[in-house]
């Protein structure tokens, strides 16, 4: 990532976009490393690094089109049934990237955060997530949020847990849990809705992603392999995003 010292509307509007609809949050799964690897002949460890490499780069787009965060879905709770070679080289190559990164988030005034439970994470790899998010707690850039030993359907279950525990305490009472209530308890409190969710792959599922949050995002699937993943792809969808109408359940106003 290099530093963006540039209008972002004047870039976005270089590149055929309209600045006026452009998503606020986008959400990815990043989908497809190992088969990318094995299509190129190539150990699944080389898909993840090249997966790496994709993140640098359209995070750095997304700071050049000014956008407010991008999510991305690094690892799920469910990924832990992968073999622990696998596991272990994944945890090493997320250190390797925050370490690696940390000067360039910075300079990029992006505000770093992630999602998920810790537990299970080696604590180094805990110690320079927290390191990132303490030194751009400050930034008003970009908010990058990576999604790590994340699953929505936990998540879910903390947020009841920890609104359950107020009432037994007297602080909360359950006729005052409403949707707000929910989202504030859940891990991306605070964080705007996803607008557009992103899936690479051509797989047609959101994978235990943002439940929650995505009931009106509006969604973009392709075919393409995440270390496929460019910024003229992302330019692809974010075209496509903006000849929707979201309508919220309600009516197109132009019919």
């Amino acid at each position: 990532m290099t530093s963006t010292q540039h209008d972002p509307r004047t870039y976005a509007a270089t590149v055929g976009l309209d600045p006026a609809r452009l998503p606020r949050h986008i959400a990815i799964i990043m989908d497809g490393n190992g088969r990318w690897a094995q299509r190129q002949g190539k150990e699944r460890m080389e898909g993840h690094a090249r997966g790496a490499h994709s993140v640098d780069v359209i995070t750095e787009e997304c700071c050049r089109l000014g956008l407010g965060q991008l999510t991305l879905y690094c690892l799920s709770s469910e990924n832990w049934k992968r073999p622990k070679p696998e596991i272990d080289f994944l945890m090493a190559l997320l250190k390797e990237y925050l370490l690696a990164e940390r000067q360039k988030i910075l300079d990029q005034n992006i505000r770093f955060t992630v999602i998920g439970r810790r537990s299970g994470l080696p604590d180094e790899v805990l110690a320079e997530i927290d390191e990132n998010v303490r030194l751009t707690q400050h930034n008003t850039g970009l908010t990058l949020c990576l999604a790590i030993n994340y699953g929505s359907r936990a998540e879910i279950v903390d947020a009841v847990q920890a609104l359950a525990t107020r009432v037994s305490r007297g602080e909360l009472k359950p006729e005052d849990i409403d949707e707000a209530a929910i989202s504030g308890a859940l891990y991306t409190g605070g964080m705007p809705d996803p607008d557009l969710l992103v899936r690479t792959a051509g797989e047609m599922r959101v994978s235990n992603y943002l439940l929650w949050q995505i009931s009106y995002a509006e969604l973009w699937v392709t075919s393409k392999f995440w270390p496929d993943f460019d910024p003229v792809l992302l330019h692809e969808g974010l075209r496509d995003y903006a000849r929707r109408e979201r309508r919220f359940g309600g009516l197109d106003p132009h019919t």
